[in-house]
């Protein structure tokens, strides 16, 4: 597993959403009627942080992860959910699952 980046971030993830979640209002972008249009900005940064990946670009993926998490904020926004709860609804999905691991990618039984 590779390591962490060694940043100790000063706020917490819940401050950092408010922000984003601001921003985004400030910003007219909040409204539930925008989240198609903001699905395609959590694509468009994806595909960003695929490119920096692939080209082992380490501030190209540290950007790409958290424009992917800004615009996901977003996104959980627009439709009035919280991403913490998401992220929890799909770990407690995932974490007694089995299966195994091969060429790098996991496959569930």
């Amino acid at each position: 597993m590779p390591k962490r980046h060694e940043f100790k971030p000063v706020e917490t993830f819940e401050d950092l959403q408010y922000k984003v979640e601001q921003w985004a209002k400030d910003k007219g972008i909040l409204s539930s009627l925008n989240a198609s249009k903001q699905m395609l900005k959590v694509n468009e940064e994806v595909g960003e942080l695929t490119g920096a990946l692939l080209k082992n670009d380490k501030a190209g993926i540290i950007d790409g992860i958290g424009d992917s998490l800004v615009t996901l904020i977003i996104l959980s926004a627009q439709l009035d959910l919280d991403p913490v709860d998401c992220l929890q609804a799909a770990w407690n999905e995932i974490k007694n699952r089995t299966g195994k691991t091969r060429n790098g990618v996991f496959i569930k039984d």
